[in-house]
């Protein structure tokens, strides 16, 4: 399966969106499709096997709309071409909305004037219909636009807003020229000339227009911000010269200079010089980090003190803030599956009011009132409906609920995580790397055999777990370094994951593990089980040495907590959630650390294979769990779990396991995750509530509910300035969302 997304222009309201959607996935090869009205694009995921994009562009375009293929190459070119479309977009609404009211003035003067008791100039008063009707025709040229796509969409029996825009505007402005024309022949007629709803409706659904193309623009600030920190250039150096060249012809291995105050281009390797780097853009850490030799650097950071050489690692796409922006670029195009409600009514919405208008004017007429009351209440009726604020509703604050994480260093990856998130009733913590900080030391070495000494166990031990890539074994390897003990030579060696290792040395068979290694291979640990306990009850992992089925020495390592571990667990509590942590220690280490941090639960003695079967038991249990991991050996757990969140250890985020990847290692950002993303479902619902409530009260009134009770019928053009609003208030509410603090300050 292959992803693709599509820039889409042309789109006019929510209903665009769900037909694009609905048409793609009845076709054969389309995994899945989702269209993003607030960001007009559409991610689509499909086998191009079976469809190509040259035929989905086609499908596209036989609907009414245009859309433009994203490529990896061309990234940033699609982006500026995508703003500057938008820009355009935004001037051109903005000389419709201004040209029609500019033609509109003088009809709100007459009709206005008229009823306030306004004198009227003389022209006004014996040309007053032409005048409205010359007027009314210069506000339709203005917007004809509109006309055309509501027509376009009629005829392909896929109405949209605009359908029902064109539609109620062509009924007032055609019924009162036939009036007008009538009258202009000596007619007697009684009737209401409709030029100024006509008009007036145009005016102000232009004005909305306006107003929701800047807002809709603002939601998606957060990448503007993430893209607009790439510097232009990088200072290379070349044959010991220092030469500026742009950004996008920077190699990897290229050695960079990076000066005090400057941002750093691309991300590497500092092979030379001290400083402190402000990373606070990308992983939202105030404090400056200190970098030196060997110390990796994130792209699109500030350089504060020192002056820096690097290497470069990691260039155009594959840059640390390359891969933030993807994801958060995903992620606002994703949807919560509270969204699926609002989908559903949006594909429907405009065929059912079409129903419910025409209906409204039948029971009307039926009911004696004359035309023009019908006409009043179908008019209404059409323009009131706003299927635009359902369709704005989700996209809006889930664009500004993850542009807002990632601002903290939090990137989540889906709508769909977010409403995981809020419903979370368990945490489970990895061990080491997670709450500990994965760089364990040797603390203790005993000798079981006399003849055999403390340095000798720590040389055996260590030639034995030098070929193991394990954070245990590279304790040991740099204790035998500080202790300038020279390594001997292996043969046969093999990793026993959750047991430990083997080799051969010296012709002799050595063992290095837990218990079980010891007992599934007929040696009995019990003799030193005191030693073990007394280590293990300090937190301490012990792990036994075995010479030719002969226990020989035990080494201890321990693994020092991370700073806000335990303030991460009791804010976790605080907020009623239960807390476990997982390990391969055993029961003893594992309570010890629990202990320590204040965590409920201890899974001991877990397999890296078994995590994922131990998730699925707590699951069972009716919990909604959620796996914090290093994203690498934890995978299976991360995808098993209700929700995986993800530790980033620098730039080797692991962007491709967990819903939720925490870019810097701070276990406090879990709570934050949590807290944002209640927040940002309680606008969603917010939003809703607004769109569905707008629409289920205003439909009704428009069509005549209030009538019979209060004389009381509402006007088209008001029904247009109330539609107007409704999608600006809803993006307006998501906005809001800017001034989000978390619960939990730290």
């Amino acid at each position: 399966m292959t992803k693709q997304i599509f820039s889409i222009q042309g789109m006019d309201c929510a209903s665009c969106a769900a037909n694009i959607e609905n048409t793609l996935k009845k076709e054969v090869g389309v995994k899945s499709a989702n269209v993003n009205f607030a960001s007009e694009k559409l991610y689509l995921e499909f086998d191009p096997m079976e469809i190509s994009v040259a035929k989905i562009q086609k499908i596209i375009e036989k609907l009414g709309y245009k859309a433009i293929a994203e490529t990896a190459e061309a990234e940033e070119e699609m982006r500026d071409h995508h703003q500057e479309i938008k820009n355009q977009e935004v001037g051109r609404l903005k000389k419709r909305f201004l040209s029609a009211l500019i033609f509109s003035l003088p009809i709100i003067y007459m009709v206005m004037g008229e009823m306030i008791g306004l004198p009227l100039p003389t022209i006004f008063e014996n040309y007053g219909t032409t005048i409205q009707f010359v007027l009314a025709t210069a506000v339709i040229i203005s917007c004809f636009n509109i006309w055309v796509s509501g027509f376009k969409k009629l005829l392909r029996l896929s109405p949209n807003m605009d359908t029902l825009i064109f539609i109620g505007t062509a009924v007032a402005y055609f019924y009162s020229l036939i009036i007008s024309v009538l009258m202009f022949l000596g007619a007697r007629i009684e009737a209401h000339l409709y030029y100024e709803s006509a008009a007036l409706i145009l005016v102000f659904i232009s004005l909305g227009k306006f107003l929701e193309a800047i807002t809709k623009g603002k939601t998606s600030e957060a990448i503007k911000k993430l893209i607009g920190l790439q510097p232009k250039e990088a200072t290379v150096i070349k044959n010991n010269e220092e030469i500026k060249i742009p950004i996008e012809r920077v190699l990897v291995g290229d050695l960079i200079l990076i000066k005090p105050g400057e941002k750093i281009p691309v991300d590497g390797v500092v092979i030379d010089g001290y400083s402190g780097v402000d990373e606070k853009a990308l992983t939202g850490e105030s404090i400056p980090v200190e970098k030196k030799k060997g110390d990796e650097l994130i792209g699109a950071t500030i350089n504060k003190t020192g002056v820096l050489k690097f290497k470069a690692t990691r260039v155009g796409k594959d840059t640390m803030l390359a891969q933030i922006i993807k994801v958060v670029e995903e992620a606002m195009g994703s949807k919560a599956p509270i969204q699926l409600l609002a989908d559903k009514v949006s594909f429907y919405f405009v065929p059912s009011v079409l129903g419910i208008a025409v209906l409204s004017f039948i029971i009307w007429l039926l009911l004696g009132q004359p035309l023009a009351f019908a006409l009043t209440v179908f008019v209404a009726v059409l323009i009131i409906a706003c299927p635009c604020a359902l369709g704005l509703a989700t996209p809006t604050a889930v664009m500004m609920g993850t542009g807002l994480a990632a601002k903290n260093g939090i990137l989540i990856k889906s709508g769909q995580a977010l409403e995981i998130a809020r419903d979370l009733d368990m945490i489970v913590f990895d061990k080491t790397g997670t709450l500990t900080k994965g760089e364990p030391s040797v603390t203790d070495i005993i000798s079981i055999k006399n003849e055999i000494n403390e340095n000798n166990i720590l040389q055996i031990a260590a030639s034995v777990e030098k070929n193991s890539e394990h954070p245990l074994a590279q304790a040991l390897v740099n204790k035998t370094k500080e202790e300038k003990i020279n390594f001997l030579e292996v043969i046969n060696f093999q990793a026993l994951p959750g047991f430990g290792v083997s080799a051969d040395l010296e012709n002799k068979k050595i063992l290095f593990g837990t218990r079980k290694l010891m007992i599934d291979n007929q040696i009995n640990p019990n003799l030193i089980e005191k030693n073990l306990i007394a280590l293990e009850d300090q937190g301490k992992t012990a792990m036994i040495l075995a010479q030719d089925k002969k226990i020989i020495g035990i080494i201890a390592v321990a693994d020092t907590l991370k700073e806000y571990s335990k303030e991460a667990v009791e804010m976790l509590h605080k907020m009623g959630k239960k807390v476990a942590i997982i390990t391969g220690d055993n029961k003893r280490v594992g309570q010890a650390i629990a202990k320590l941090v204040g965590i409920d639960r201890v899974l001991a003695e877990v397999l890296p294979q078994e995590k994922s079967a131990e998730i699925k038991k707590l699951q069972s249990e009716g919990n909604v769990v959620a796996m914090v991991g290093d994203g690498i050996n934890d995978a299976p757990a991360l995808a098993q779990a209700d929700l995986g969140i993800a530790l980033g250890s620098g730039t080797d985020v692991a962007m491709e396991t967990g819903e939720i990847v925490l870019i810097k290692d701070d276990l406090r950002d879990v709570i934050t995750a949590i807290d944002l993303s209640k927040y940002t479902l309680n606008k969603i619902k917010q939003n809703l509530f607004w769109a569905f409530f707008y629409n289920i009260i205003g439909i009704p009134v428009a069509a005549g509910i209030l009538y019979p009770f209060t004389g009381w019928l509402l006007n088209p053009a008001l029904a247009a300035l109330a539609m107007a609003f409704s999608s600006v208030s809803v993006i307006s509410n998501a906005l809001l969302m800017k001034r989000y603090s978390p619960k939990f300050q730290y």
